[in-house]
């Protein structure tokens, strides 16, 4: 189905960690078959706010029965933390399902799940629908410090195999995901790894993933200003089938990508092969030119 636009009300909004997990009166997004990867893009301030940029986030959880869509978003800026100021009863504009979910096609899967921060939102989910299929699920879940790390109890409720790790070594190992990463690919034979989280994570992740032989799954953390693909705000540069590499929208042909053809080193930058990098050069002025 679609994506939908809807006015979402809030039912319930509340601290979960350093986070907040936002859960939205959405029926309509709710039943559009969400799936492991999506993303709903809300419109934080009213018609009279200056914040007039949507704010992306990952769909922890969809419940059709229900009608409600989850969300975890952290504070980042004046967005998030106008949309953690709000209420149950509030209503917030949200379109949703939108972006390119993590591929479960081509049989059961072994799979790795890395989450960075609240970038595990998506990972239980993720690991139900990996299950139902006949698949085997691992966990690395990291993050900077103890309460920023989400998702661990849900994890060891659906694998005996979770790694947990925080930089500053408050719960689970110290170190960052990359550490344990090879032996929770190791324990299930993995021929996946789906991550997300930063990007230099995801960069590092797929580097081990490709080493191993498993293919590397990638929800990329772009700022994205529209969601829908018009503003062209969240361009990557990845190298298609044919080894051009192109700008591609994160929040379309994303944020899911095959991490080994993004060009992670060139993120933000325009690569002189990139297709089409010459008509977007900067006009620079000759000595000739008249002033």
């Amino acid at each position: 189905m679609p994506p939908t636009q809807t006015a979402a009300v809030i039912r319930r909004i509340e601290p979960v960690g350093a986070y907040h997990r936002l859960t939205l009166d959405a029926p309509a997004a709710a039943s559009a078959n969400v799936r492991p990867g999506h993303f709903g893009a809300l419109a934080i301030g009213g018609p009279t706010s200056a914040t007039l940029l949507r704010r992306a986030f990952s769909i922890h959880r969809a419940d059709p029965t229900a009608g409600t869509v989850e969300f975890i978003f952290a504070e980042h800026g004046a967005g998030t933390r106008a949309l953690a100021r709000h209420h149950p009863g509030d209503t917030v504009d949200l379109i949703a399902p939108l972006g390119t979910p993590f591929p479960l096609d081509g049989g059961p899967q072994r799979a790795v799940l890395v989450g960075g921060g609240y970038g595990s939102a998506p990972m239980a989910i993720l690991a139900e629908a990996v299950l139902a299929r006949g698949g085997q699920v691992a966990f690395v879940l990291g993050a900077a410090t103890a309460d920023r790390l989400f998702g661990v109890a849900e994890a060891r409720a659906l694998s005996p195999h979770v790694h947990v790790v925080t930089d500053d070594g408050s719960a689970g190992e110290r170190g960052q995901v990359t550490g344990p990463l090879p032996a929770a690919m190791a324990a299930i034979d993995a021929t996946d790894v789906h991550s997300c989280g930063p990007m230099p994570m995801l960069k590092a992740v797929t580097t081990l993933a490709a080493a191993a032989g498993a293919r590397s799954h990638t929800a990329v953390e772009e700022a994205m200003a529209c969601g829908t693909g018009l503003c062209m705000s969240c361009v990557l540069p990845v190298t298609g089938p044919d080894g051009v590499t192109r700008f591609l929208r994160s929040c379309t042909s994303g944020p899911v990508f095959d991490g080994t053809t993004v060009r992670w080193d060139d993120t933000g930058t325009l690569p002189a092969d990139l297709e089409g990098a010459a008509a977007m050069t900067p006009y620079a002025p000759k000595e000739t030119d008249p002033a």
